[in-house]
């Protein structure tokens, strides 16, 4: 399986503007996407360095980053129209 970074823009690059403005303006949204970005590193880091981590945690890491995404993907939807 490939490593690869998911983030929030390149996942949405249709929203990469409305993801800026909410960034700033909505702070719910800003705390989520950094609290995404955080758990999306820290996913990408393990998986990078090999870290010895059981496959449960890193299966609720991930499921945290799903979650996260799927709000802050509806936030954008609301906030900015669908495409």
């Amino acid at each position: 399986m490939g490593i690869s970074s998911h983030e929030l823009q390149k996942e949405f690059p249709q929203f990469s503007d409305l993801i800026k403005e909410l960034k700033t303006t909505d702070t719910k949204f800003g705390e989520s996407l950094k609290r995404y970005t955080e758990l999306d590193q820290e996913i990408e880091g393990l998986e990078r360095r090999d870290s010895p981590i059981g496959d449960d945690k890193l299966h609720r890491l991930k499921q945290q980053r799903v979650e996260l995404k799927d709000q802050l993907y509806q936030t954008l939807v609301q906030n900015g129209g669908s495409i």
